[in-house]
């Protein structure tokens, strides 16, 4: 069995209930969920909260909610590996055979069923453990500088910054979306997701948008809305 899960817990502090707020005429977790559905490649989709309101619109959207997750898991350090082992050995301690699991973040209106599916096909094409969304970073963060504690300015790397954009390596960063991997791979502690033997899927800017401020929510949104007048 092939299962897209998504962790969404009810203590969001930066912008309160944001897994459930409203975005765009639907609650923000309707979105992963019905790409998950809609991608043709995932046989269930579970949601992992610890909120009874949660957990309702999770199963109106088409999620399964088959176990409650602690507190201990549900708290503000807790990372997303561990609370994905937990479902996982949850979900196999009900009888389910897992296969790949996908790690699908409950705020990520801009994911498509499509990336979904391509993120899979990656996964099973190049034996990789882990298959994650990413973007590549605007300007060469060799060249970043920093703050003194005086005020003045220092390289962050003095090797690089006299160096030409061009002759820089290109860097990316997590687009903090979609995560593949089997299931065996993610009750494996030893398997990081951001090791050497994980593959990206490089997303263009305008399919990534971090959501932790009120300022990211109205720019997700104008996407959104772009990307709808857009499709055909």
């Amino acid at each position: 069995m092939r299962v897209a899960i998504i962790p969404a817990r009810g203590g969001s502090k930066r912008i309160p209930r944001k897994n459930i707020n409203d975005f765009c005429g639907q609650p923000m977790l309707a979105y992963p969920i019905k790409a998950a559905l809609n991608s043709g490649v995932v046989d269930k989709v579970v949601v992992s909260t610890d909120d009874a309101e949660i957990a309702a619109i999770a199963q109106h959207y088409g999620a399964e909610t088959p176990f409650r997750r602690s507190n201990e898991l549900a708290d503000d350090h807790t990372g997303t590996s561990a609370v994905i082992r937990d479902a996982i050995q949850q979900l196999q301690a009900i009888g389910w055979q897992l296969d790949e699991c996908a790690c699908l973040y409950a705020t990520t209106p801009l994911l498509s069923a499509a990336l979904i599916r391509d993120g899979l096909q990656q996964l099973q094409q190049t034996g990789a453990d882990y298959v994650f969304t990413s973007a590549r970073f605007s300007f060469p963060i060799q060249r970043a500088l920093v703050m003194t504690a005086s005020g003045g300015v220092a390289p962050f790397d003095p090797h690089s910054i006299s160096k030409r954009s061009q002759d820089l390596p290109p860097a990316y960063h997590d687009a903090g979306q979609l995560y593949w991997g089997k299931a065996s791979t993610w009750l494996d502690s030893s398997k990081t997701i951001f090791g050497t033997n994980s593959r990206m899927l490089v997303l263009p800017d305008h399919l990534v948008q971090d959501i932790d401020t009120p300022e990211d929510w109205r720019r997700a949104e104008l996407l959104y809305q772009l990307l709808q007048q857009e499709a055909p």
